[in-house]
Parts: C-alpha cells; structure tokens; sequence
C-alpha cells in the first residue's frame, strides 16, 4: 500500500507547476433528495470529480472521484450534502483490478 500524500487543494496551480497529485480514489453513491443533483455542474466545481453513472437501484448516481486527500474527500461529500443528495455513501478504492488476458496453451 502506498503512504498518501497531502497536497492542499485551495491553491491554484501556478504556470510551470504541476497539478497537485490526485493519489486518493473514492466512489461516491448518491441518492438524489427532492430534487436530482447537477452532474454537469458538479463535475465544472470540483476537479476530483471524474466521472459519473446515472443508476437505477439503492444509489440514483456513482461518481467517480480522485482526491488530493482526506480534506478534498471531505469537502467534496460535504458539496453534495449541500447540493441536496439525501444520502452519500463514500467507499475508498484500494486498488484496481484489471482482468488479465487468458494463458494459451498448446493443444497436444
């Protein structure tokens, strides 16, 4: 497991510099309250989120997020509180899983 790194994520990047590292990946499932949330805006206001699916089940939307750190992480779940979801679930991702291509054996 690799040691997360803390980066604040208020400042603006400055010409030459690198953007903050994004090493913290979480998904957010969120139940719309009265009213659905505003992926497109959402996505505009917060760079940690990268990506979304519209679902039909417990969850009505899974965002896709990658953090600077605890602090983005939190700040993000907060907007949504704000934004009107009715609920926020927020799992970490550990790690990705990829499946590999199959072995080929030769056939006798």
């Amino acid at each position: 497991m690799t040691a997360l790194q803390l980066v604040p994520g208020d400042e603006e990047p400055e010409a030459g510099r690198p953007e903050p590292a994004r090493a913290l990946h979480a998904l957010a499932r969120v139940s719309f309250g009265p009213v659905p949330l505003d992926f497109d805006r959402l996505a505009a206001e917060y760079p940690a989120v990268q990506s979304g699916l519209a679902l039909a089940g417990d969850a009505d939307l899974e965002l896709r997020l990658a953090c600077t750190g605890p602090e983005e992480l939190r700040a993000v779940a907060a907007a949504l509180q704000r934004a009107g979801a009715a609920r926020v679930r927020i799992d970490l991702v550990l790690r990705a899983l990829t499946p590999r291509p199959p072995a080929l054996r030769s056939v006798p």
